[in-house]
């Protein structure tokens, strides 16, 4: 039956990010279709872990800050030791900063880019090699931006960031291919997250994002559910190296 492609009963899937906002509802997602979730971040996140455990699923805390690349291997080290296995890999963690462009400051690039995009690339690899271990292939899941496919205003560092998660998931693609591993990104929209706050509160600009929105609305967490659940199924065993939107037809106006 089709839909049992779409099940992920047996997996076991590293979210990083996960407390709130996407990366929770991503991991709600991925134990709703049978998935036992491991919630990666420097703090604990009992919202998480209820909506997994309320699934009937397994839940691990991971603590972990990556904003540097000093805790990676214990992510992997810890998920198989713990539940067995790493089957899916969802790099969800991101920040943003914003400031006008002749007052960017370096540490505000530098703060983005170790998160965004270095700690992804690393956990990344430490994900495969685990899964080419294991011998049975996986899935990579990273988090882009409509900003991997446009500029946006006064945040360098992110619009980089994003652009170059878009390219590095091309990149993964095709390396970790031969391992049976697919990789590919969703696009986020403009989501009601912590990140997009000040834009919500931005009576012009709300209206300004809103009117070339096709549909109408802010997205919400729950609106990457099935985006997550089809990348980290068997039914996109045949999909990799691919950027999805999720934008409510943002990029079509």
């Amino acid at each position: 039956m089709i839909l049992d492609l779409f099940r992920l009963d047996g997996k076991v899937a590293v979210v990083t990010g996960a407390r709130k906002g996407l990366g929770l509802g991503i991991a709600a997602g991925l134990a709703e279709a049978g998935a036992d979730v491991v919630g990666v971040g420097p703090i604990p996140m009992p919202e998480t872990e209820e909506a997994v455990t309320s699934a009937g699923r397994r839940f691990l805390y991971v603590e972990a800050d990556l904003a540097t690349q000093r805790d990676i291997p214990d992510i992997a080290a810890e998920t198989t030791a713990s539940l067995g296995s790493l089957d899916i890999l969802v790099n969800n963690a991101g920040i943003i900063r914003r400031d006008d462009i002749l007052e960017f400051s370096e540490e505000d690039w530098d703060d983005v880019m170790n998160v965004n995009l270095k700690s992804l690339f690393f956990l990344s690899r430490e994900a495969a090699r685990q899964m080419a271990r294991q011998g049975r292939g996986g899935k990579i899941i990273n988090i882009a931006s409509m900003l991997s496919f446009q500029g946006g205003v006064r945040v360098p560092s992110y619009t980089a960031s994003k652009s170059a998660v878009a390219g590095l998931t091309k990149l993964l693609a095709n390396d970790l291919a031969k391992y049976g591993i697919q990789v590919n990104a969703i696009a986020p929209g403009y989501m009601a997250t912590d990140n997009t706050e000040p834009l919500r509160k931005d009576p012009l600009r709300e209206e300004e994002i809103l009117s070339r929105i096709p549909l109408g609305r802010w997205g919400t967490p729950d609106d990457l559910k099935g985006a997550a659940v089809f990348l980290s199924s068997r039914a996109s065993d045949y999909v990799t190296g691919s950027i999805f939107p999720v934008d409510g037809g943002w990029l079509s106006r």
